[in-house]
């Protein structure tokens, strides 16, 4: 029986939280207690069943918070029902097929044997963080490229899964 699911997530500029919080909702919605926290703040998992770990993609490396909560937490995770999602790519690409994990993300769900890894469009405009983004930005490449449907039925599958637990 699960009881409790945490949601973690690397974010710079908040389009990944988002993500998160949208997948945190859906699991709450299907009866699951869930705690959505940014992964940096997350002192220790014990507490949960089951976790969920996002983390936006910044050159083809998932954000650093969810590389380094994984990595902490690693052991613990091996333990417990896990999935993973990344956000990013600033077209449409993510809506129209299933874009593979980048290879940081593949390892990871190898050494954890995660039971599922999935991308979703990333968002990146006006107002980002940073000398990358805003580069992005200038040449036009910018946008919200998320698809909350494809969201909540994903989240919904994993909450699927976890009632079958």
């Amino acid at each position: 029986m699960i009881g409790k699911v945490l949601v973690a997530y690397g974010t710079t500029n908040g389009s990944t939280a988002q993500v998160a919080e949208t997948i945190g909702e859906v699991l709450h919605k299907d009866g699951l207690t869930v705690d959505v926290l940014p992964a940096r703040s997350v002192a220790s998992v014990s507490a949960y069943d089951a976790v969920v770990v996002g983390g936006a993609l910044y050159a083809g490396r998932w954000h650093k918070d969810a590389r380094r909560f994984v990595w902490r937490h690693r052991r613990a995770l091996a333990e417990r029902p896990l999935w993973l999602f990344s956000s990013g790519p600033l077209d449409a690409s993510a809506s129209e097929r299933d874009i593979p994990p980048v290879p940081g993300v593949q390892r990871v769900m190898t050494r954890l044997d995660a039971r599922e890894h999935t991308t979703f469009g990333g968002c990146l405009e006006e107002g980002a963080k940073g000398a990358v983004a805003r580069m992005i930005l200038r040449s036009g490449k910018g946008g919200d490229f998320r698809d909350f449907t494809a969201i909540q039925e994903w989240a919904a599958h994993v909450a699927a899964e976890l009632a079958g637990e």
